[in-house]
C-alpha cells in the first residue's frame, strides 16, 4: 500500500478542520437552532438541551464527512493512476 505525501495528509486534517468550524456555524443560522436557542420574552421557551445532544454530532459530522469525500477522492485517484 503506498503512502501519500505530507500535502495530502495535511489538506485532509485542514479539511476537516474548516468542516468542524463550519458545521456549528451553518446549525446556528438554520431556523430551527435559532427557535431553541433564541428564546422568547426573556428568554421563555429557550432549550439549551440542544446545545448538548445536537451540538456534538453537528462537529463530528463537520470534520468527518469532509474527511471522508477526500480519503475516497484520494484513494480513487490512486485507483485511477495505477490502471495507466
Amino acid at each position: 500500500m503506498k503512502r501519500h505525501g505530507d500535502g495530502v495528509t495535511c489538506g485532509g486534517c485542514a479539511l476537516s478542520a474548516v468542516g468542524a468550524t463550519a458545521a456549528p456555524l451553518l446549525w446556528l443560522s438554520m431556523p430551527r437552532t435559532r427557535r431553541h436557542l433564541g428564546g422568547g420574552f426573556e428568554n421563555e421557551g429557550m432549550d439549551l438541551t440542544v446545545l448538548l445532544t445536537e451540538l456534538p454530532f453537528v462537529v463530528l459530522g463537520g470534520a468527518f464527512l469532509p474527511l471522508l469525500g477526500f480519503t475516497l477522492l484520494a484513494r480513487l485517484r490512486d485507483r485511477w493512476r495505477g490502471t495507466r
